[in-house]
């Protein structure tokens, strides 16, 4: 797959900017820490369900938070 093709984020910038350690917004979305944990770093791409789900819980819109 093209570089250019994997799905980026920057969930932990926004976490950070509400206050939410990696277990809070796990609690609040319905995922383990290890989740949140791992879609942060890169090695796991959410669903698009759990991505507007996040979106949702950080009040982001979806393009705020990922992109290519």
């Amino acid at each position: 797959m093209k570089e250019s093709l994997v799905l980026k984020n920057r969930l932990k910038e926004a976490r950070a900017e509400r206050g939410l350690s990696q277990t809070q917004l796990a609690e609040m979305v319905g995922v383990s820490r290890n989740t949140i944990s791992s879609i942060e770093t890169g090695q796991f791409s959410p669903t698009a369900k759990l991505a507007l789900v996040i979106c949702i819980a950080l009040d982001k819109k979806f393009e705020d938070l990922f992109y290519f």
